[in-house]
């Protein structure tokens, strides 16, 4: 079969994008890849089109469990054989995917970082044919990364011991240039091909604003948006269960998410929102990897996010579907104080770290933060300072911003 017969066949799609079909023709030739792509563009395709159509299992890294079962379960819809390996299975359903694993039951499996290090692991990669590893969320590689995780610092190893080396592609929504040179050091890829698909999305329009009371400006602007579908994000757990109730109090259709609900209250309020069954959903940055819902008009974030990074890859989950959506960022200065306070205690921070890569993360996490800040003052063009911090050219006009006279005004 072609890429593009497997394409329609698994995924329904009659042709690719264009930034997705030389990944796909270089993993099928055998060559590293490293894809930076908005959020959005279709980066799993990339290496799932390869997957089906090279020979052996490809072990697919993603740094989440709730990203790694969406994902499985809609390629088991599709009818493809996938599984995933998570500290939330019970230990005999491990041992069953272990199993069928080993039988080369699989042509996707999904694992953590954090399992590469377990002997179990560790012993059935070294016997399967892997015929790709995948690395998602690539970023979380490099201390320049919103999002570092020292785990992933263990994968170059891992392939390292393989038998066989297989091609390595990763992936990433937001990525600098220092953090591309980073992950494909400590990744240890050779010769990558690189594609950078460009991170503008023309149909977002971007809006800050600094309101007196945010609730009513929410309640206002939600008002404004009966007919659509949004996610308010929010920085704590405190303030999405506090801006929720004020939605569900006033009847709005709305649901909540973040990492202290129960699982299946999670699972649920996701649902809810992708089947549209509720409009908005409040959440801080743990809802939004790997979801897939087209017809998000809008994406207010509630307080200032802690970096540019997050704030455009949650940003970006608006107006996948092409059409206009808007990404309205609220800003206090008590944000500030609160996104300082989130950085300085960070889990990262306490995470097996020498004192001196301790003391550069919090350097780097601050230097990004005023980055943020700065994107909350200035009066030049949003889609612009979006575009130039990540390393691209931009005219400093768009017509389609806060500070470039838009016809969309706040009250």
């Amino acid at each position: 079969m072609t890429p593009e017969a497997v394409l329609k066949q698994y995924f329904g799609y009659d042709a690719f994008r264009p930034s997705q079909k030389p990944l796909v023709m270089r993993l099928l030739a055998g060559q590293d890849v490293l894809g930076v792509m908005p959020t959005g563009a279709g980066k799993s395709v990339c290496y799932q089109v390869p997957a089906l159509m090279r020979q052996g299992t490809a072990l697919v890294i993603s740094p989440l469990i709730s990203l790694m079962h969406d994902q499985v379960r809609a390629l088991q819809q599709a009818g493809i054989a996938a599984a995933c390996l998570t500290s939330a299975q019970s230990g005999e359903e491990r041992a069953r995917i272990l199993r069928e694993a080993r039988q080369g039951r699989y042509q996707l499996l999904y694992a953590a970082p954090e399992r590469l290090q377990t002997p179990n692991f560790r012993a059935l990669c070294q016997s399967l044919s892997l015929s790709l590893v995948a690395v998602d969320e690539a970023h979380c590689v490099s201390q320049w990364g919103q999002d570092f995780r020292p785990s992933y610092l263990q994968i170059a190893g891992f392939l390292q011991e393989l038998p066989s080396r297989p091609p390595v592609c990763a992936f990433t929504a937001t990525a600098t240039e220092r953090v591309r040179q980073d992950i494909v050091r400590l990744l240890g890829l050779q010769e990558p091909f690189l594609l950078v698909s460009g991170f503008d999305r023309p149909n977002l329009r971007f809006f800050v604003s600094e309101p007196a009371n945010k609730r009513a400006a929410l309640l206002a602007e939600l008002a404004k948006r009966q007919e659509q579908s949004g996610i308010v994000y929010c920085l704590t757990r405190k303030q999405v269960d506090d801006v929720y109730g004020v939605l569900h109090g006033r009847g709005i259709p709305a649901a909540r998410y973040h990492a202290g609900l129960d699982t299946a209250v999670r699972r649920q309020a996701q649902e809810d929102f992708l089947y549209d069954r509720v409009r908005v959903l409040v959440a801080t940055n743990a809802f939004g990897m790997g979801i897939d819902k087209p017809n998000v008009s809008f994406v207010l974030h509630y307080s200032m996010p802690t970096d540019l990074e997050s704030y455009y890859q949650e940003a970006g989950r608006a107006g996948r579907d092409g059409r206009q959506a808007d990404c309205i960022l609220y800003y206090e200065p008590a944000d500030w104080r609160m996104c300082r306070f989130l950085i300085e205690n960070s889990r990262a921070l306490s995470d097996d770290l020498d004192a001196e890569t301790s003391k550069r993360i919090l350097e780097r996490d601050m230097e990004r933060l005023r980055r943020m800040r700065w994107y909350t003052q200035t009066t030049d063009c949003l889609r612009a300072c979006l575009l130039h911090y990540f390393g691209e050219s931009a005219p400093s006009y768009c017509g389609g911003c806060s500070n470039c006279g838009t016809h969309w005004a706040w009250k």
